[in-house]
């Protein structure tokens, strides 16, 4: 079983610092947190025509407090109520999910996020995703806040969707599993499919080390860069592999509901700094910034444009 104490405190990533108010005043239902989430973030690429000029690097923005004083900055009241475009902040499936389980947390819920793929948004593609699970106290809900479950279009439950390889939503660890066992062709899986360098193997084991960062409430960006995950490593491919197939393993055991495996992933995440993020993080922001994010004074320090290699 894991810690549902912890999951039901806020992390420093999903902590609301002085607008703890305006998360408690969204109820904890999915459609609420949809409401609320949409109106308070819109998707930079989904809706990148009706962004302002230069609203592109709010998908920088990390932490729940700075995402949530922004959006007052520009439009003051609650959470869910209507927003223009311009002024809500430009984000993506991590920061819809990071609000939902913020607001979920700040009502005592156990709640955290998941990581892995969608086959929902293009057919015969998998775009890389993050989704939010909740615990109604004999169970791990998961639900996609991004998505209106009045809209009949994606055809299934995503106020609880069902859970697995083959399912709508596909964990990093089950997609990468599937993969080195079974041959499952991952060149599908990833960003977008105009983009082949963010997908396949390399891009899917990748998102193995985020999706336990993400288990252990460590709520990254999705192009936040660690260890070995950054580009410039100098691990074999084949250790990385062996790596990435015991941490799939363990988080596919423990979504089972193996207290060994559970415990195992928080001790190994705890002590071995291929998988632990520790103080400082390289964010290779969408919008071609290259930054160095330090997670204890919570700043990123954007690289000249002349050293961003």
């Amino acid at each position: 079983m894991p810690d549902l104490a912890a999951y039901a405190t806020h992390s420093p990533f999903t902590d609301p610092g002085p607008h703890a108010v305006l998360l408690k005043a969204v109820p904890p239902d999915p459609a609420a947190l949809h409401a609320a989430a949409c109106r308070t973030v819109v998707h930079y690429r989904a809706g990148a025509e009706q962004l302002a000029p230069g609203q592109d690097a709010d998908i920088d923005l990390r932490w729940l407090a700075d995402i949530l004083g922004e959006a007052q900055e520009r439009a003051t009241g609650p959470l869910d109520a209507a927003r223009e475009p311009a002024q809500q902040i430009a984000g993506c499936c991590r920061d819809h999910t990071l609000f939902a389980i913020g607001v979920l947390r700040e009502h005592g819920i156990p709640a955290r996020s998941r990581v892995g793929f969608a086959g929902y948004f293009r057919p015969g593609f998998h775009h890389d995703h993050v989704v939010a699970e909740h615990w109604d106290g004999s169970r791990w809900v998961r639900f996609d806040a991004e998505l209106d479950a009045a809209n009949p279009w994606f055809g299934f439950d995503s106020h609880d969707m069902a859970t697995g390889l083959g399912a709508p939503f596909e964990t990093a660890a089950e997609v990468w599993l599937a993969h080195r066992r079974d041959g499952l062709d991952v060149s599908t899986y990833g960003v977008d499919p105009s983009l082949p360098e963010l997908c396949g193997p390399e891009f899917v084991r990748g998102y193995v080390v985020t999706e336990l960062a993400h288990r252990q409430r460590d709520e990254l960006l999705l192009w936040d860069v660690w260890g070995d995950t950054l580009p410039e490593t100098s691990t074999p491919a084949e250790e990385l592999d062996r790596l990435a197939d015991e941490i799939a393993e363990l988080l596919v055991a423990a979504d089972g509901g193996s207290a060994a495996a559970e415990a195992e992933l928080e001790q190994r995440y705890a002590s071995d700094p291929r998988l632990r993020p520790g103080e400082q993080v390289v964010t290779l922001s969408p919008t071609g910034r290259v930054g160095d994010a330090d997670l204890v004074a919570k700043v990123n320090r954007w690289r000249a444009p002349d050293a961003q290699g």
